[in-house]
């Protein structure tokens, strides 16, 4: 619980800081569930896997998801810089949806918080619910929000801590995998 404190805290501390300095590990490296600066996912490592609930009721498992790209965030509603970048997020996934899988996990939001989020901003891409912020910890997210570009085969191939500023910038990052 200590852990999921701190967490928060650091995240909440983070929100919209885009030049934040992201955590470093050796590639190849098993993060651990502890937060620290040496165990965040890095490019050229497989991504953790995970399986989370969703917001409409479904399950995703990133290991599913193999053999097509995935942009993977984490937020929380309460995060401006994530409030920011999910029209974003949308506009991408509305043009690029069919050849890359969206998920946006959400950090200790409450599921009916999410849901109604997810409806009064139209979001029709996959939202994951990490009610307890293990997932955010494998992945040391300490800003939000926090986004990872994947490759087909599961490897981590661009991290971006703070919101993409407009859908093209996305669009471009996306075009790299």
């Amino acid at each position: 619980m200590l852990a999921v404190l701190a967490a928060l805290s650091l995240l909440c501390s983070g929100c919209g800081d885009g030049s934040a300095p992201a955590g470093t590990a050796t590639p190849g490296s098993t993060p651990s569930s502890t937060p620290t600066s040496s165990t965040a996912p890095v490019v050229d490592a497989v991504a953790p896997g995970f399986t989370l609930a969703t917001v409409d009721g479904q399950t995703v498992k990133l290991e599913e998801l193999r053999g097509q790209p995935v942009f993977l965030t984490f937020w929380t509603t309460k995060c401006s810089a994530c409030r920011l970048q999910m029209p974003f997020v949308q506009a991408a996934f509305e043009q690029k949806g069919t050849e890359v899988s969206f998920v946006a996990v959400n950090i200790m939001d409450s599921g009916e918080t999410v849901q109604q989020f997810a409806e009064d901003e139209g979001v029709g891409f996959t939202i994951a619910l990490d009610s307890d912020a293990a997932v955010a910890i494998v992945y040391n997210v300490r800003y939000i929000p926090y986004n990872f570009l994947i490759d087909e085969q599961g490897v981590i191939r661009d991290v971006r801590i703070g919101a993409f500023g407009s859908t093209e910038e996305l669009l471009t990052a996306l075009e790299n995998l």
